[in-house]
């Protein structure tokens, strides 16, 4: 069950803050809950990915969401990662313990999808520049969820 972000009410948020002479990046900025949605909607493509039918199956399903903050370049933001029964989904976009997001690393993988890159050689990208195994299902589902909510 995928949940819907509306964007339209971001940007009419951020058309708000910056007329009300708020900073669009730092503490407070005005990005900072658009970057926030995004980065939780990664989170749930990855775990989209990592409940295949076969691990629903064998009783395998979601199993509540934890939260932290996290430091991003525009700010800070509340990440909400879902977890599963048996505990053995491995979030990659934002790692367990993390409290910095990694620098553009969602830029990147939707920079390089949207280039035309396919989803196998942008797993291969992230495996050999940052060092994180990533599957083409895990980026096919950020995409799929990302995708829409930064075209609205």
């Amino acid at each position: 069950m995928k949940e819907e972000v509306d964007f339209n009410i971001f940007k009419a948020q951020i058309l708000e803050d910056i007329k009300a002479g708020k900073p669009l990046f730092g503490k407070d900025g005005a990005l900072a809950p658009m970057i926030e949605n995004i980065v939780n909607a990664a989170l749930e493509g990855e775990m989209d990915a990592h409940l295949t039918q076969e691990s629903r199956e064998s009783g395998n399903r979601r199993n509540g969401k934890m939260q932290k903050q996290v430091q991003t370049p525009v700010g800070d933001i509340t990440v909400t990662t879902p977890r599963d029964r048996d505990a053995s989904f491995d979030p990659q976009f934002v790692k367990k313990r993390e409290t910095m997001l990694s620098e553009g690393m969602a830029d990147r993988i939707i920079g390089l999808y949207a280039l035309g890159t396919s989803i196998r050689d942008i797993s291969n990208w992230l495996e050999e520049t940052v060092g994180t195994s990533v599957s083409a299902e895990t980026i096919s589902s950020i995409t799929d969820r990302v995708l829409p909510e930064l075209e609205a």
